[in-house]
């Protein structure tokens, strides 16, 4: 493949496209600039909410944004939602009881895309007093559709749960993690960042193999198949989860050290 050249870059954000810090280099935003001149955007692929995209639209300008794991398409320039799949209340009352159940130390929080609502018990680590975040119940958060679900254990090792999480949610939805504290996040049935993928890329004329996708967490994973099943490149920073790893067709340098930038600027161009 050493004359391969991507037709869309696709990236996950933390610990992939940004420093530790947050930041985007002037040298990685240097090497997507090159890239989209010649024709070759930048697709971002993240579990966090648009509420959550406001920064990261400022330092790129704009482009698309596949957002919630795959649950909700942003165009950052406008702002604007393009489309979203969304958990419907059935299926969180069924979820949400059965870990209750299960698990009585399971606390629930939910993504509406500009809001964020959380159980009184559950400790958001983030944006504990931003705009759009407020407490509420379960009965509350669950009585319309969601783009995600987030369940948290404060006991727990974060495998164990996510695999309890994982045996109570069964083919009813989707379960992934991006964190290391045990917090399992869950989105509607068969949604993951690369079922929203296939979609952009189909609507642009693309397939698998004219992909480039870098990414750390096993919310990256799904994309990671596809994209290396259909011929593309699969990424994984040095820094990434062991199972990302293992699972992609390059490593490149830590996110810290600019990886994505640095495997680009390895490419054809």
């Amino acid at each position: 493949m050493s004359d391969w050249r991507p037709k869309l870059i696709v990236s996950d954000l933390d610990g992939t496209l940004l420093r530790s810090d947050e930041t985007i280099s002037d040298a990685t935003l240097a090497e997507l600039r090159r890239w989209s001149d010649a024709g070759v955007p930048l697709v971002i692929a993240t579990g966090r909410p648009p509420r959550w995209m406001l920064g990261v639209r400022e330092r790129l300008g704009g482009g698309i944004a596949i957002c919630c794991n795959g649950a909700v398409l942003l165009d950052l320039a406008p702002f604007t939602v393009l489309d979203e799949d969304p958990l419907t209340p059935d299926v969180l009352s069924a979820i949400t009881g059965e870990l209750r159940r299960r698990q009585p130390g399971t606390w629930f929080a939910v993504e509406y895309g500009d809001q964020f609502r959380h159980e009184p018990v559950y400790q958001p680590r983030w944006d504990v007093n931003a705009p759009g975040v407020a407490v509420a119940t379960l009965a509350e958060m669950v009585s319309q559709p969601v783009a995600k679900l987030l369940a948290r254990h404060e006991d727990l090792p974060r495998d164990e749960f996510v695999d309890l999480v994982s045996d109570v949610v069964g083919a009813t939805a989707t379960v992934t993690n991006s964190s290391t504290d045990a917090l399992a996040e869950i989105s509607a049935r068969g949604v993951t960042k690369a079922s929203g993928l296939a979609r952009l890329a189909a609507e642009r004329g693309l397939d698998a193999g004219d992909v480039v996708y870098f990414g750390d967490m096993p919310n990256d994973l799904a994309a990671f198949d596809w994209v290396r099943e259909g011929g593309g490149r699969a990424v994984a920073m040095a820094n990434a989860h062991a199972d990302v790893l293992a699972a992609a067709t390059d490593v490149t340098e830590l996110n810290d050290a600019d990886g994505v930038a640095a495997f680009l600027a390895s490419l054809p161009h």
